[in-house]
């Protein structure tokens, strides 16, 4: 069983999904309106997609959804990946481990680096695969300490808890994103319900239903638990 500390949302994620990202920037969005930004912190954990599906996400797969997440949440700022295809990153793992090495920092800070890091994958086309980019990425962070950050990076130290978190919970963790809050309570991809037409990458997802009011409750029921 999944551990979740009170004041704390447990989400498993990966940082090259939109539909985690849609998610996250909903939750960030309604805790902080519900007054609750220094009560209630998210604990960032991996649900790896390359190794689940035994590729890289492909740049097709994400330029079919790019359409269908504007929609739901416009004021994002996706975009399409706006510069030349051979800088697409090939894979998400170092990225994911620098929001677990700001995580050794404090919760905030790995929630502003993992934003941060979304923001300039879907929003700004940064090879997010990159040492030097994971960095430069971090100095937006005002709780991140950059230099301890890169240090930490550079010695492995956040990827091997990791990924024997991931390991550990691949059996209760149904996908990218979901949420397991302290009362035992846990919800996969919260309000949105989709299908594919066609084979993924070739077709395109349809949104069967999308409801943000779930967000809500789930923030909520996370600020009682």
């Amino acid at each position: 069983m999944i551990s979740v500390e009170p004041g704390t949302v447990v989400v498993y994620t990966d940082v090259v999904c939109g539909w985690s990202t849609l998610a996250l920037a909903r939750f960030i969005r309604e805790r902080d309106a519900a007054g609750l930004s220094d009560s209630l912190r998210l604990d960032h954990r991996l649900f790896s997609l390359e190794d689940i599906n035994r590729f890289p996400v492909p740049k097709r797969y994400l330029d079919a959804e790019f359409p269908v997440l504007g929609a739901c949440e416009p004021d994002f700022g996706w975009k399409p990946w706006q510069r030349d295809s051979a800088t697409w990153p090939c894979t998400s793992l170092p990225a994911n481990e620098a929001v677990h090495a700001a995580k050794l920092q404090s919760f905030q800070a790995a929630e502003e680096l993992d934003m941060e890091i979304r923001l300039a994958f879907f929003r700004d086309s940064r090879t997010i695969s990159l040492h030097h980019e994971l960095v430069d990425i971090a100095t937006r962070c005002p709780h991140v300490d950059v230099d301890v950050l890169a240090e930490t990076l550079d010695a492995g130290a956040a990827r091997a808890a990791m990924m024997r978190d991931y390991r550990r919970n691949t059996a209760e963790v149904q996908g990218s994103p979901h949420f397991f809050l302290a009362d035992g309570s846990d919800v996969h991809n919260p309000g949105i319900s989709l299908h594919w037409v066609g084979e993924p990458g070739a077709g395109f997802p349809v949104v069967d239903r999308d409801d943000p009011q779930a967000i809500r409750t789930l923030v909520k029921r996370a600020s009682q638990a």
